[in-house]
């Protein structure tokens, strides 16, 4: 049976299977970051965004294109997470935009809503890159209006702009030479190819579980955080298995379907002579006994959901009881004229922010990018006319921008910090007795002068910026390269402030990590006031994750 149409029914359970299909291949996603570092969360923050607008889909009861472009809208704009997850929502804002009006979708009008979600995205960035999300959202687009009117089949049409959007997601390392480096295509871009096919799976009447497994996620008929009871596959497992034997397509659609009848959220990924397999089940001895029969397995990983769950609802009550307390008590001072929000992550940085006079700490950063929802939140907290927003995250000035746009009643200055240092370095360079506009122009100035370094562990094997890196090779990574990599993590945070250090240097901040003692950093500290006897060395319990040390050059 030919089908012409799309209506309200029909689109909703589209983008439930869209942000269900992606929710289960968000770690692979992950995996797909450039720089192999432990926090590559791209996938983590499209499925973070998405899920918030399938909250507001789920609350629908009385279902039409509109109120069903509504929410997909605010919730997606509202939920954005990192930047991939910003152009995400702003995607759906320009495809709904379009949609909102008709009671059907037919192939031109879902071609002209593409155009529009493209649009739309691309006004959202300053500077625009090719061989990203943006380029493959453009290639679905138009592929999608070419094909309009030449056929009104919307299998046949579907079919063949995901298609073209897989050929053109497969381009991307051709477009950006740092992805072909790595030997990977777009992160971002193959997140919304697995939105798109997730989509058109529900749109073939395929079985899709609409049970969603984050705790930020909600199923269609309601909301909600999911209890631990509620989790039904509680061992996250994860291994890769070297092939010994031979390895076929028929072979691996045969462990796909033991898998799946074993758990859900299945990723297996097939390379030359390696497969890298993700399951969600009740018993990960299964799991490993089949994928022993095809090779021997290395970087084994199991994680306990439930226990997980437990802890994080624990944490998230701790850090939303304080940020309660901490909204209260700003919202009882007297109104002023400038306020500040800064996003933050390790007590100790929290401390100096907010020693320096921050209103309010919004925790996230590396491991975790906060939403647009988690700013204005914020926002309201602060009892100020003009409120400074500082990022502290390349990942994080688009959510804070869309923020802004948002807000009607505050002035809201975001100031590009893109990294701790960045940020401090921003708040230290406010004048109370200058205007905002002067306040803005010379924080901008004075971050601009500050380089930064931080050191981490990599995750896999690539070769970038022309270095080799091996898994657990210690890293240096400086604003926009990798600096140094050693197995040693004192040499080599030295080898890459070595790289930072120039003849205008004046001051070497040190903010180590949770993992470093005092003892340990103050004997690094002491290394590096040897070497550069010329500057201020200044050294911070920072208690940051994963980050063994972040350092500043001045």
């Amino acid at each position: 049976m030919v089908i012409n149409t799309i209506d309200a029914k029909m689109l909703a359970r589209m983008f439930l299977a869209g942000a269900k299909n992606i929710e289960a291949k968000k770690e692979w996603i992950n995996e797909l970051n450039v720089f192999p570092v432990p926090d590559g969360d791209t996938g983590t923050n499209m499925s973070l965004t998405i899920l918030a607008a399938a909250r507001e889909v789920g609350n629908q009861e009385n279902l039409t294109m509109e109120s069903l472009a509504k929410a997909i809208s605010s919730g997606s704009l509202r939920g954005a997470r990192g930047n991939s997850g910003v152009i995400l929502s702003q995607l759906f804002r320009g495809f709904t935009k379009e949609i909102k009006d008709y009671q059907e979708l037919d192939t031109v009008i879902l071609a002209n809503a593409l155009q529009k979600a493209v649009e739309t995205a691309y006004k959202a960035v300053m500077k625009p890159k090719e061989g990203t999300i943006l380029t493959v959202a453009r290639g679905v687009a138009d592929k999608a209006s070419e094909l309009a009117g030449k056929t009104d089949d919307l299998t046949k049409y579907l079919d063949a702009v995901i298609r073209h959007g897989d050929y053109v997601l497969s381009q991307t390392p051709e477009m950006l030479p740092v992805l072909k480096q790595a030997g990977v295509v777009d992160a971002g871009g193959q997140g919304l190819m697995e939105v798109l096919r997730g989509a058109y799976d529900a749109f073939l009447g395929k079985e899709i579980s609409f049970e969603f497994t984050s705790e930020k996620s909600a199923e269609p008929a309601k909301t909600g955080v999911q209890e631990a009871s509620e989790i039904k596959f509680g061992y996250c497992t994860e291994f890769i298995v070297m092939l010994e034997k031979e390895y076929s397509m028929d072979t691996e659609s045969d462990f796909k379907a033991y898998l799946s009848s074993i758990g859900d959220s299945i990723v297996v990924v097939s390379d030359d002579d390696i497969v890298k397999v993700h399951v969600h089940t009740n018993d990960p001895g299964l799991a490993i006994q089949r994928a022993l029969t095809y090779g021997s397995l290395t970087n084994m990983k199991i994680d306990n959901m439930r226990e997980e769950h437990q802890e994080k609802l624990i944490k998230e009550a701790e850090q939303k009881a304080a940020q309660e307390a901490a909204s209260m008590e700003n919202a009882a001072q007297p109104k002023k004229e400038f306020g500040f929000v800064a996003v933050s992550i390790g007590e100790g940085v929290n401390e100096i922010f907010r020693e320096l006079g921050v209103d309010y700490i919004i925790e996230g950063g590396q491991t975790m990018n906060p939403s647009t929802e988690d700013m204005l939140n914020a926002i309201d907290s602060v009892n100020a006319d003009t409120i400074f927003i500082f990022p502290n995250n390349k990942n994080i000035i688009l959510a804070a921008n869309q923020a802004r746009e948002l807000v009607e009643n505050k002035k809201i200055i975001v100031i590009p910090t893109k990294t701790i240092p960045q940020g401090i370095t921003a708040v230290i360079s406010f004048i109370p007795d200058k205007t905002a506009e002067d306040n803005e122009a010379r924080m901008i100035e004075e971050i601009a002068r500050v380089k930064t370094g931080q050191v981490t562990y990599a995750v896999r094997d690539t070769n970038i910026d022309g270095k080799e890196i091996r898994q657990n090779d210690i890293m240096g990574i400086g604003d926009s390269a990798i600096l140094a990599v050693g197995t040693d993590i004192d040499e080599t945070a030295s080898e890459m402030i070595k790289e930072l250090v120039d003849e205008d240097s004046e001051l070497i901040s040190i903010y180590y990590g949770e993992e470093i003692s005092e003892e340990k950093a103050s004997a690094f500290a002491e290394s590096i006031v040897e070497a550069y006897p010329e500057c201020d060395v200044e050294v911070h319990k920072g208690g940051q994750p994963i980050y063994y040390y972040l350092v500043s050059v001045e």
